[in-house]
């Protein structure tokens, strides 16, 4: 044992006992095999492992470990607010409201939204995920009513993560329905919080990411009326636990000041269709950007004008037009969202 780190001889040690090999196993959400192998050091933890493997072991431990940590990988470093216990940080503070509202006033109106979607997405994924143990937050809205005045789909408008999931969601954005969590939440205008998606498969409706455990969903609505929702998702297992549940409903509450008025619909408004299978939505949506270029020059040859926004959406309504007439998800294909980032590793 003497050339393996101290770190690692104390967590063999640890986990020579088969009931605290499983709690930490059961916490950092990996194999037992790959604990084994941490302590063997013949494999390398990613860096947010290792920040909360310091977290769940004993007080009297930590120093001790976090020093021995230090001395293998220098980068590693871990604030006293990790080692305190989150329930401490389950009020968002009162500077970042004063952040957003001085942006909601100082900011021209065309640029206001994305400032403060971007300024609460990445507060609320660094307030929820300290630890960096993977999560992604999404932005999904309303589409706009079809002819028969209903809302039809929802949209992933933005999104941020940690790994697994990658930093900018924004390139994935799907079309969904009644098929999602989303779907569910917009349509009931109730948060819905799924602790393990073992246990609830087929029970609500869901598509599940390779590497996602637990999921919740918040609505964004205002005097009845919704626009939306916030998405977070977790590699961890159990993980909204009522402070956090309570913080995405906070952080939920502030994205109301990026939509508009007419962007809010009443539920009896809210008539999702099943959307196709996200990977069949591809290629409608990797020529975006082209098919807006696209439409802007053929209005401007019809004498024309059209703002890159209103063009936008424009485009946004004919894909969804497009995606409408395709078959449905039947929730038979394996769902790995997202995967061309990668899943966690040892």
């Amino acid at each position: 044992m003497a050339n393996i780190p101290y770190w690692r001889e104390l967590l063999g040690n640890i986990i020579q006992d088969a009931q605290e090999k499983q709690r930490i196993v059961s916490v950092l959400n990996v194999n037992a095999v790959t604990i084994t192998r941490w302590a063997n050091n013949t494999s390398n933890p990613r860096m947010q492992h290792l920040r909360h493997l310091v977290t769940v072991l004993p007080p009297d431990m930590r120093n001790a470990m976090i020093e021995s940590i230090t001395e293998e990988y220098p980068d590693f470093s871990i604030t006293a607010s990790i080692l305190n216990h989150d329930e401490e940080q389950d009020e968002i503070p009162s500077t970042f409201y004063s952040r957003v509202f001085n942006t909601y006033v100082m900011t021209p109106k065309m640029q206001r939204a994305w400032f403060i979607t971007n300024q609460v997405l990445q507060q609320a994924l660094n307030h929820l995920d300290p630890y960096q143990l993977g999560m992604a937050i999404t932005l999904v809205q309303c589409m706009p009513p079809s002819l028969d005045g209903k809302v039809c789909s929802l949209r992933e408008r933005t999104g941020y993560g940690t790994p697994p999931w990658s930093v900018n969601l924004e390139p994935y954005t799907v079309f969904l329905g009644a098929e999602s969590l989303a779907g569910h939440v917009v349509g009931s205008c109730h948060p819905r919080f799924i602790q393990d998606n073992d246990e609830h498969k087929g029970i609500v409706p869901a598509h599940w990411v390779e590497w996602e455990k637990s999921a919740a969903a918040y609505p964004i609505f205002c005097s009845g009326k919704v626009a939306g929702c916030l998405v977070v998702s977790s590699t961890v297992p159990n993980y909204f636990l009522p402070y956090r549940q309570k913080l995405i409903q906070y952080y939920t509450e502030l994205l109301v000041l990026i939509f508009e008025s007419h962007e809010f619909y009443d539920i009896e408004a809210i008539n999702l269709r099943i959307m196709p299978y996200y990977r069949t939505q591809v290629e409608h949506l990797t020529n975006f950007r082209q098919r807006v270029s696209s439409l802007i020059t053929e209005r401007l040859r019809n004498g024309e004008s059209v703002d890159w926004r209103h063009a936008e959406a424009l485009v946004w309504q004919q894909i969804e037009a497009e995606l409408l007439t395709m078959p449905p998800y039947t929730g038979v294909e394996e769902d790995h969202h997202s995967s061309s980032t990668p899943s966690p590793d040892e």
